[in-house]
């Protein structure tokens, strides 16, 4: 997967009730961003580690960085991302 760029819309309106609050939209925006990235990192490493301690047929090391430890779970034929899982468990 490449980088990804996102881009977020706001109408005056909204930019206005948001600067009532806050005082850089862009950096709340990057901030709240970093913010979910974070847990999604936590949630996915804490998971993860559970599922491989346990299964086993997995001999390796665990990998100690972020990025290994990414890519030896992505590629495992059990990962499913969470539209997947979603799309599974519906009837």
């Amino acid at each position: 997967m490449a980088t990804m760029t996102i881009t977020i819309t706001v109408d005056d309106t909204n930019q206005k009730c948001l600067l009532n609050d806050i005082t850089d939209i862009n950096q709340w925006a990057q901030d709240a961003m970093t913010g979910k990235i974070n847990g999604c990192w936590k949630r996915m490493q804490r998971d993860w580690t559970v599922k491989l301690m346990d299964d086993a047929s997995f001999t390796d090391a665990i990998p100690s960085t972020k990025a290994d430890f990414v890519t030896l779970v992505t590629a495992r034929s059990d990962y499913k991302t969470r539209a997947e899982r979603d799309a599974a468990s519906s009837p």
